[in-house]
């Protein structure tokens, strides 16, 4: 019994240092695997050579140059992003991953490199002003995400419609099988410019995220480098570069100063 018991903290101990030199294991192989959702425009998307693009691409190819190291894009959708982490998939992910108490119980965070803002929007002539207005209605959500569990833990009386990416949400509002939407603001900008004629209007905002890098629990020398390269890169511009090429507007220097700090 003893002997097992040894054995098994020895093995347990074994696969805590493994985790725990992530950093090391990615540049002895030369590469970094990283979780993106690749169909959140424009945040992760495809362009028309089917090659990845987005704002969460062009941070991961900065933090795989700047770390010296190829990138290997693992695609994911959101509610397969953090099992992509835990189960050794992907080494870290950068894919609108908003900071939420649920999840960091089970990962840590980086300091946020980019906001988003989450929100409800629909067909003009639906009067929705609040979460009470929900009530008896329909939302169209991606499964796991943070608006997910915003409205189904406030939006008291109202049906909540899971889809399982946001290409499927995306798709549902653009063909007019759902008029109410919870998603982020720059999809929902997408969804207006593919349907013009639904007249989709913002209804309300439901919160600013902060949205960090994804690490494995106890994974502190990677989380370290991470955390420096992020606040390198928030003084140097580049993420402001990034997120205004892609957002068309630049990171609030309050909101910086603030994640800074």
């Amino acid at each position: 019994m003893i002997r097992r018991t040894l054995v098994l903290a020895t093995l347990t101990a074994a696969a805590f240092g493994a985790q725990a030199d992530t950093l090391d294991n990615i540049r002895a192989a030369k590469k970094i695997r990283v979780s993106i959702d690749l169909a959140v425009p424009p945040s992760g998307m495809t362009d028309a050579n089917m090659k990845p693009t987005g704002s969460d691409y062009d941070v991961a190819v900065l933090l795989a140059k700047d770390l010296g190291v190829a990138l290997e894009v693992v695609p994911t959708v959101g509610a397969t992003r953090i099992p992509n982490l835990q189960t050794g998939k992907a080494d870290i992910i950068i894919s609108t991953l908003a900071w939420t108490p649920e999840r960091a119980k089970v990962i840590d965070y980086s300091v946020p490199y980019a906001p988003q803002i989450s929100l409800v929007g629909g067909v003009k002539g639906i009067n929705v002003k609040s979460m009470a207005d929900l009530a008896g209605k329909s939302v169209a959500v991606n499964r796991s995400t943070t608006q997910d569990v915003d409205l189904t833990n406030n939006a008291k009386g109202a049906t909540v419609v899971r889809y399982d990416d946001d290409a499927g949400v995306i798709t549902a509002v653009v063909t007019g099988q759902a008029d109410l939407v919870g998603t982020s603001n720059a999809l929902f900008q997408t969804m207006q410019q593919k349907a013009p004629n639904r007249n989709l209007e913002m209804k309300f905002i439901l919160r600013t995220n902060d949205l960090g890098i994804g690490v494995r629990k106890d994974d502190a020398k990677l989380l370290a480098w991470v955390n420096d390269w992020v606040r390198a890169n928030h003084k140097n511009g580049k993420l402001n570069e990034i997120f205004k090429k892609y957002h068309g507007t630049d990171i609030p220097a309050d909101v910086v100063e603030k994640w800074l700090k």
